[in-house]
């Protein structure tokens, strides 16, 4: 049986990939202020992602997860979060059209600062430094001021997460997001790429039924689904101390939520049974991602669901496959038949990116978008083979036109990388790829849909 779970029982449990702080007095003094400020987001919030995502895990709704690899501190404007939020509810519309079921949207965003990394030190010449960890912990510049973990920073992040939330409620709600808007920006997407021709019979389709609707008097000043949406926001809870501090009570339930976003994840290197991450995140009652890469067996994914989402709710748990896009039929089917044969419900969600990276002959770390999107496309093939839901995507993208994958329509090229390599970790889509991205998942959303999807008996799992 596990033991009573309270907020602080993560620290108890062995741990990794966390930074080592200089100043535990400071340390603490940071996390006693993060634990007085408001609450980010609210439990009702969190509730009501849960359901919808109860939706998906029963066949009836698609997961769209996306955002910066990491946010930072210097590049964050309203600009930039207006443009990704733009290109987002492009992907969106295109989804839920192709796939005649509602998307569910949930930023990497508002949180998204702690990055894990593959070694504790970065070496430059002769000169070795802690590895940058994301803004939240340390500064990118390779200094020893600047890479020194500061528990200030914690602070700085807070702030910036409640004031990108506040740009980003009122854009979902004050019209911004009018699906109007929202198309003719895709039209004019099209009237740019190579591929337009490739995308624009489901661009008439929206047109046509958007047409018919306000024929028949709904539009967006009769119907608000139409001028408004809902957005979510989401990050890896990788650092705990900042994670207890905002986890709160809610008054209502008298159960425990984390209030630094709507949705938390495990990342592929947090995800061991006995260890602090995993004790954190079982208590909260948010919805909980985990990722599952290749070296994830079938008995302990269904070690680590018992753990996580021990009564078996709809909802409560996604698994993002990140495998690389050879290794997908290898592994995938394996974990798929085991949840499967073992009735646990789970939203199977697809990250294409992180398994697909490689060192362009440029120097520049890339991810190619044909690896990319073949991914993807293996991935939908085993759930449709196993007839089970493949219920959503997870991307690393930015609205900014950068030049950090290589492919697409435009054709970044390996030699275009320096242009505009911006990101501060990891290589994300731009706005074209990540709309290119959604037109093609859309296909084979239509294909799910002709080969039928056995997804039990709803109302009996409600």
């Amino acid at each position: 049986m596990p033991t009573a779970w309270t907020p602080q029982s993560w620290r108890d449990k062995p741990i990794i990939q966390v930074p080592a702080y200089a100043d535990q007095d400071a340390l603490k003094t940071v996390e006693r202020r993060l634990s007085e400020f408001p609450p980010l987001v609210f439990a009702g919030e969190a509730r009501k992602l849960r359901r919808k995502l109860a939706r998906v895990a029963l066949g009836k709704g698609f997961l769209l997860q996306g955002g910066d690899c990491a946010e930072s501190f210097d590049e964050h404007n309203a600009d930039n979060i207006r443009d990704f939020f733009r290109v987002f509810l492009q992907m969106a519309v295109v989804l839920t059209f192709a796939g005649g079921q509602p998307v569910v949207k949930v930023g990497r965003i508002a949180g998204q600062f702690a990055k894990p990394r593959s070694s504790d030190f970065e070496k430059q010449g002769d000169v070795e430094l802690p590895s940058y960890r994301g803004d939240i912990i340390n500064d990118i510049e390779f200094n020893a001021k600047s890479r020194e973990p500061d528990p200030e920073r914690q602070i700085m992040a807070y702030r910036q997460s409640a004031a990108t939330l506040n740009l980003l409620r009122a854009f979902a709600g004050g019209g911004y997001a009018n699906l109007e808007h929202v198309h003719r920006w895709t039209l004019g997407f099209l009237k740019d790429s190579p591929s337009s021709a490739q995308y624009q019979a489901l661009a008439d389709r929206i047109t046509e039924a958007m047409g018919f609707m306000r024929a028949c008097g709904i539009n967006p000043d009769t119907a608000h689904q139409l001028r408004q949406t809902e957005f979510y926001t989401s990050h890896e809870a990788l650092l705990l101390g900042y994670e207890e501090a905002l986890t709160r009570v809610d008054s209502t339930s008298g159960d425990w939520y984390a209030t630094s976003g709507h949705m938390v994840w495990l990342g592929d290197r947090t995800r061991q049974p006995d260890h602090a991450h995993v004790e954190f995140c079982r208590g909260i009652k948010n919805p909980i991602g985990m990722k599952c890469g290749p070296s994830l067996a079938a008995d302990e994914l269904i070690q680590l669901i018992d753990i996580l989402n021990p009564d078996n709710d709809p909802g409560r748990l996604t698994l993002i496959a990140r495998y690389g896009s050879e290794n997908v039929e290898e592994h995938l089917p394996k974990l798929v038949r085991a949840v499967k044969s073992e009735g646990r419900h789970v939203v199977w969600s697809c990250d294409p990116m992180h398994g697909n990276t490689i060192k362009a002959t440029s120097g520049f770390k890339t991810r190619p978008f044909d690896r990319v999107l073949s991914e993807v496309r293996s991935f939908m093939k085993v759930h449709q083979a196993e007839g089970t839901h493949a219920g959503g995507i997870h991307v690393e993208m930015t609205g900014k036109n950068v030049t950090e994958c290589t492919g697409g329509a435009h054709a970044v090229t390996d030699e275009d990388l320096h242009d505009r390599y911006h990101t501060f970790c990891d290589p994300r889509l731009n706005a074209d790829q990540a709309l290119e991205l959604a037109f093609l998942v859309a296909d084979e959303l239509k294909k799910e849909q002709g080969a039928g999807v056995d997804v039990g008996d709803i109302e009996a799992a409600e």
